[in-house]
């Protein structure tokens, strides 16, 4: 008979797990996609120009802006859970909730298990951000970017304007017809500072390939400066080809550490300079270690709601504690990992940071919860 009073009890307080859950699931959901749908509109201005001002079609930027979003969610996760759990807590709090349950029986670490349950189902999304989909969203991202940027000559050519389509060189054309077919093509190329070379065309015909633009010119002459003995040599010609395809922007596509595999990140190259090699190192680790803050800024907001019960300024203070303890985390992980890029050793103060947290509060919780009832688990 006994067994079966207790049955009822169970499913009561499982109904109170789900109804805490549910009501931090879905704050958390609606929280971290608002606060990603204003970072994307902010970052998403810097890309307003190319719909504006060159044509790029909407479609082609929404692809490329919404790359972005794993890699907003990886970082706002963390926060956002923290920030939920206090909230929804507080609220419970303030609506005497919590002074029904505990008078229930429920002890505070049992009290605690929704935002822990919370706080675990986001920290294994956060894993699911930070080694798969926040970097291969930013590989994508970056590769679009970049055949954009390469491609985008085309729409930046202008009639009557002097066109700086890479940091070496400048085209203007005098009229530009179908979009990629110009007349009266005058370009400034200085890959070389030594031999600088203009070139003056009477037609030009861009064409877009995977790898770049090429400029094809037709009727023209070529000439080149020799900055020592101030000659220039001319050469006149029929047709000629230009790639608009910068090698410094291969190198730079190539080399980005946030797109990396996390295999490559932990076990650099050999040939890689030893502060590149620490750099990708602290960027492996920190995939590792990141969501881990997911977990230990819960613990932090449940236990110091919880807490604030038995202080009589606590529903104020206790709070306002935890938010400035989670913004002296950040604060201290920025610096460690700025530190462990110098000193790679140093990256085990950035997992330290991650975990003492979440035991300390797990055992705060442990202790405030002695001499309370015993319910079923």
């Amino acid at each position: 008979m006994a067994s079966q009073g207790n049955i009822p009890e169970r499913r009561l307080f499982k109904l109170i797990d789900r109804y805490v859950l549910r009501q931090l699931l879905v704050a958390l959901l609606g929280l971290t996609c608002g606060a990603i749908a204003l970072i994307w509109l902010t970052q998403s201005l810097h890309f307003v120009s190319l719909i504006v001002q060159h044509g790029l079609s909407l479609r082609a930027f929404l692809h490329l802006t919404l790359l972005m979003v794993p890699s907003f969610a990886a970082v706002i996760l963390p926060v956002s859970t923290f920030l939920v759990i206090l909230f929804i807590y507080q609220k419970l709090s303030h609506d005497r909730e919590i002074v029904v349950l505990s008078a229930m029986g429920l002890s505070p670490l049992r009290l605690a298990r929704p935002a822990l349950l919370c706080g675990l189902i986001a920290t294994i999304f956060g894993y699911i951000l930070t080694l798969w989909m926040a970097p291969a969203s930013y590989h994508a991202f970056h590769s679009y970017e970049f055949q954009i940027r390469n491609r985008i000559a085309a729409f930046l050519l202008e009639e009557g304007v002097f066109t700086p389509v890479s940091p070496t060189m400048t085209i203007y054309i005098h009229e530009k017809k179908n979009g990629n077919e110009f007349r009266g093509v005058m370009i400034q190329d200085e890959k070389d500072p030594a031999h600088p070379v203009t070139i003056f065309a009477e037609r030009g015909t861009l064409f877009s390939r995977p790898e770049g633009p090429r400029l094809i010119l037709t009727n023209g002459t070529r000439q080149q400066l020799d900055r020592h003995s101030l000659k220039i040599n001319e050469l006149q010609f029929e047709n000629d080809t230009l790639d608009l395809t910068t090698s410094s922007s291969h190198k730079q596509l190539s080399q980005d550490a946030t797109e990396l595999p996390l295999k490559t990140l932990l076990s650099p190259p050999g040939d890689t300079p030893v502060t590149m090699q620490n750099k990708l190192k602290v960027e492996g680790w920190n995939r590792l270690i990141a969501p881990l803050f997911t977990l230990a800024y819960s613990v932090i907001g449940v236990v110091f709601i919880l807490r604030s019960r038995f202080s009589r300024y606590g529903s104020f203070m206790l709070p306002l504690i935890a938010i400035l303890g989670v913004v002296g985390l950040l604060t201290l992980s920025l610096m460690f990992k700025s530190m462990a890029q110098r000193h790679i050793e140093l990256v085990s103060l950035l997992a330290l940071e991650a975990i003492l947290p979440t035991l300390t509060g797990l055992t705060a919780l442990a202790m405030m919860s002695r001499g309370s009832r015993r319910t079923p688990p």
